[in-house]
């Protein structure tokens, strides 16, 4: 209730000094309650400021407080679409990594069209976030309007080093090279490819590391179904390497997204997984826990990749020089490549 010695202001925007009038603290105790720092107050003193901006209604000028400290304390992510399983436990990681820096994060999808992605970096400059991550639909992204603004940027799923940027991703073709031995190490000869589609027209490392893998087994390429990284993609990937002439014992897909789509067209012809057909993806979503049969699948450090490059952000606003960073994958070994 309001007390009757402190009323609550009456006209104009609510400011931190009527909190701290009304809570009968400082003006430094309700910058700590609201930004959750830096300095620890006691839970009763923090309840008398948190009644005092419910009562009074009070809302934080985010705008005044960004021109203060010449940060927006916001960062932005870029990703082709949070609809896919892999990329929502990405957005989710770098949102908890940032938080704990203290950043906000606001996301936006480039639905793996290059025109939105670029109109999805113009307009992250216009709100001066302080730095963008993107997963962009090339390998060598347009920039220009984050050069231009002098906005930091982390390119995600990145294989290759770009230079004077900070970038971060996994050996894309040892992590094939991991999935396609596997199957050859259960005795598979004619192993096939489910390869999802980019529009930088640049050979995928996933194609690169299925190849490597058989020509060092002295092996044959099996058939390869080029498709989007959907479900719906796998789906007609799965189609297709079924009506294949030389079809084949087992297929490597490129995500688990694809794999998921590859099983259901495998299940609708009636073949076996993995008796007649072994499957392995990549990615390590959750969704390949929960598939059936469970997908064997290379699994990509989500939550190290995410504090690395939201820290590579935050240290380039610092001047630190950007590096290229490739963490390593691992193989997680279930039900659908053929092993108990």
């Amino acid at each position: 209730m309001t007390s009757p010695a402190v009323q609550a202001p009456r006209g104009g925007p609510v400011t931190r000094k009527d909190v701290a009038r009304y809570a009968g603290v400082s003006t430094a105790v309700v910058s700590y309650v609201v930004n959750g720092g830096p300095k620890k107050v006691a839970p009763a003193t923090e309840a008398k400021v948190q009644d005092a901006i419910r009562v009074l209604g009070y809302r934080p000028n985010a705008a005044a407080r960004a021109l203060k400290l010449g940060s927006s304390e916001t960062l932005g992510l870029i990703i082709p679409d949070n609809t896919n399983p892999f990329f929502s436990l990405f957005a989710h990681a770098v949102e908890d990594a940032a938080a704990a820096l203290g950043y906000a994060l606001v996301l936006s999808n480039s639905d793996g069209n290059l025109a939105k992605e670029r109109r999805n970096i113009r307009n992250l400059a216009a709100r001066q976030v302080d730095g963008v991550l993107l997963a962009s639909v090339l390998f060598d992204p347009d920039l220009e309007a984050l050069e231009t603004a002098e906005i930091p940027a982390v390119l995600l799923n990145q294989e290759h080093d770009a230079p004077g940027f900070n970038s971060i991703g996994v050996d894309l073709a040892a992590g094939a090279r991991i999935a396609v031995e596997h199957l050859i190490g259960h005795g598979h000869t004619n192993i096939g490819l489910a390869m999802g589609t980019n529009v930088s027209g640049s050979l995928d490392g996933r194609e690169v590391g299925w190849r490597q893998a058989l020509q060092e087994a002295g092996l044959q390429e099996g058939p390869i179904a080029y498709n989007g990284f959907t479900w719906p993609g796998g789906y007609l990937a799965g189609q297709r390497l079924l009506a294949s002439v030389n079809r084949p014992t087992a297929i490597f897909a490129t995500s688990d997204t694809q794999a998921v789509g590859l099983l259901r067209a495998i299940h609708e012809a009636g073949v076996a997984v993995p008796g007649d057909i072994a499957v392995v993806s990549f990615d390590g979503s959750i969704e390949s826990e929960y598939s059936w049969p469970p997908l064997t699948t290379v699994e990509q450090p989500v939550a190290a990749m995410a504090e690395a490059a939201v820290a590579a952000l935050v240290g380039a606003r610092r001047g630190e020089k950007p590096r290229h960073r490739i963490f390593p994958t691992k193989l997680l070994v279930r039900q659908s490549c053929g092993c108990p």
